[in-house]
């Protein structure tokens, strides 16, 4: 691959845009279609809105630190950039295929990289009921939301609502409560990544719940079906001392 052809992709930031034009300036501008990979220039937020909105292109994307967290990032470096990118490791990802039926059958699908969150609308917490495999789990759960997420998204939202961190080559899935108040002491559970998560909302017009598929967000549903696209491959490249494996390994000894 001609790691030479390069699009360059930034926040909306300053310090973003500076680091734009200074790497323009100094490797070239191609547009994305022509490109043999992208270079994303801010924070895990621009990391997963390029993946979406790139995601049909199939092209890999290399992003470097230009925000607060930048976990799905790396080092921000100038110098030697195409020897960087040649001597990158590749990780693949599948995102989460979210179908939710709204409470007036209206369908809706949405893809996730991150996770798939259920949250209460209104004061009153949310019943829900999951099923695995069209297989009922359990029959109530009384709480502020539920989500699914993947290895990739278990160190954000879901690490948030003291879900598990999952390695990368383990191909599972967190199934994690929001703020569980019946069964109290549930926790969730891992699945493996090949399963099928369907949540059906008890109440949906006295208990509204929303469901949002990383960005996408559809109010009032009433059945959520999740599941992990195999025939979508997301490309992601990481400097070899710093790929997403190692970093989610390191981040579950931190203290």
């Amino acid at each position: 691959m001609e790691f030479g052809k390069i699009s360059f992709i930034a926040a909306k930031q300053a310090e973003a845009q500076m680091a734009l034009k200074r790497l323009k300036k100094r490797y070239g501008a191609i547009n994305v279609e022509n490109a043999s990979i992208i270079v994303a220039l801010g924070g895990d937020g621009l990391m997963l809105e390029t993946l979406h909105k790139y995601m049909s292109l199939g092209k890999p994307i290399y992003g470097m630190n230009q925000g607060s967290v930048g976990f799905l990032m790396n080092e921000y470096k100038e110098d030697q950039l195409v020897n960087r990118l040649e001597n990158a490791v590749e990780t693949s990802l599948h995102p989460l295929r979210m179908i939710a039926i709204d409470k007036d059958n209206r369908e809706h699908q949405a893809l996730a990289i991150n996770e798939v969150s259920l949250f209460r609308e209104s004061r009153l917490a949310a019943k829900i009921k999951i099923l695995v495999d069209d297989v009922e789990k359990m029959s109530e759960v009384i709480c502020d939301g539920l989500m699914v997420a993947t290895p990739a998204g278990s160190t954000a939202y879901n690490l948030s609502a003291h879900g598990p961190i999952i390695p990368l080559g383990a191909e599972l899935l967190a199934l994690t409560p929001i703020s569980s108040f019946r069964p109290r002491r549930w926790k969730g559970a891992l699945l493996h990544q090949g399963v099928t998560v369907s949540f059906k909302v008890i109440q949906p017009q006295y208990r509204p719940v929303s469901a949002t598929a990383d960005f996408v967000e559809i109010r009032s549903i009433k059945k959520v079906t999740i599941s992990q696209d195999q025939t979508i491959s997301l490309n992601l490249m990481y400097d070899p001392e710093h790929n997403l494996e190692e970093r989610i390994l390191n981040e579950q000894f931190q203290p």
